[in-house]
């Protein structure tokens, strides 16, 4: 019987959505910053993105509150002049505006940070950027913006505002409405829901690159980028927005490292676009940058990794590290070279005799 009463006393006290700490919680999570700014997103969405109001049901789902509980913020919203409600449902005034792009400014420029300077998985940066934006003030979002130089982009693609406010427009359409044999550029990946994301940063597929829909169904959609074949189901293509590509696609120029021959040199041309963040910073402290020399020095009993001589210091690197760097094999270019002369000479000679 004890043990009975035990269980239905911890049930009131600890049960999530009905319990009195959760509703403690709730409670003092809607007096909050964060439950404000919050709001102030979706509703920036709304207007934003989907060009229409938010209504107190796409509110209460956005973030995941009792009905009871967002009319509470509502009004909550409404009385520091955030908002205007009318038939057809929510707006931002000036001063909510300004708010949002403030906290949308930092939660972009944070996974900007994330994406480029540490190690947090991409499926991850999203969900950490949430937690940051809430942390700190305007000021330290000028200095953040400004330590970065100004970033245009987040990784997803998402135009960052400025310190003045203003939003740059992306004009895209879904990669699953892109016709066939046409080349496309990625200009946005939804980070949301996390799992299709993550599929989507499995394949490399980062924004700027150039895409072309070679096959298409109701079960699949096969793009090809100038470096391999992918297979993606349109559930997940659909998370992919893109534009018309470039009239001049730019074309990488050499070869991966991995190609490069034992004891062979070559002269690194430059980092596969698909290179961001950690991975680029680490090469470029490795001294790993366009015009120096690298050289295949040995590899391991398991064929990775594989070492090189950078700048007269050996350096390992696996294979998917070597595949993101392009390299003109300057040992081949030499001996071309020579055979060319050589060639040359015997003509001459032939000329004479």
């Amino acid at each position: 019987m004890t043990e009975i009463f035990m269980l239905i006393f911890l049930a009131v006290l600890f049960v999530p959505g009905y319990g009195v700490y959760w509703r403690f919680q709730q409670r003092r999570w809607l007096q909050s910053r964060l439950a404000i700014e919050d709001a102030l997103t979706h509703l920036h969405q709304r207007q934003h993105d989907e060009r229409r109001p938010a209504s107190v049901d796409t509110l209460s789902n956005a973030l995941s509150t009792t009905i009871r509980d967002t009319l509470m913020l509502v009004n909550r919203l409404a009385q520091q002049e955030l908002i205007t409600i009318s038939g057809e449902g929510m707006r931002l005034t000036r001063g909510g505006h300004q708010w949002a792009l403030q906290v949308i400014r930092a939660h972009r420029l944070f996974e900007r940070y994330l994406a480029d300077e540490t190690a947090v998985p991409m499926e991850e940066i999203h969900s950490r950027a949430h937690r940051l934006e809430h942390t700190v003030t305007e000021a330290d979002v000028d200095k953040m913006d400004a330590d970065m130089g100004h970033p245009a982009f987040d990784p997803q693609g998402d135009p960052i505002p400025t310190a003045a406010g203003n939003l740059q427009v992306v004009e895209s359409q879904s990669l699953v409405d892109w016709p066939v044999d046409t080349p496309a550029q990625i200009v946005h990946i939804e980070d949301e829901p996390p799992e299709v994301y993550a599929q989507i940063t499995a394949e490399g597929l980062n924004p700027g690159m150039i895409v072309t829909i070679v096959e298409t169904s109701s079960v699949r959609i096969v793009i090809e980028t100038n470096a391999a074949e992918h297979i993606l189901a349109p559930v997940v293509a659909s998370n992919i927005s893109v534009r018309e590509a470039p009239v001049k696609i730019p074309v990488q120029q050499g070869v991966p490292l991995t190609s490069l021959q034992q004891g062979r040199q070559g002269r690194v041309v430059g980092l596969d676009p698909t290179c961001q963040g950690l991975t680029r910073r680490r090469f470029q402290d490795l001294g790993i940058t366009t015009g120096v020399r690298i050289e295949r020095v040995m590899q391991s009993a398991f064929k990775d990794p594989t070492a090189y001589r950078v700048r007269n210091a050996l350096i390992a690197l696996r294979r998917e590290q070597s595949d993101l760097i392009w390299i003109e094999d300057e040992t081949t270019n030499g001996e071309a070279k020579k055979q060319r002369i050589n060639k040359s000479e015997k003509q001459q000679d032939q000329k004479v005799s």
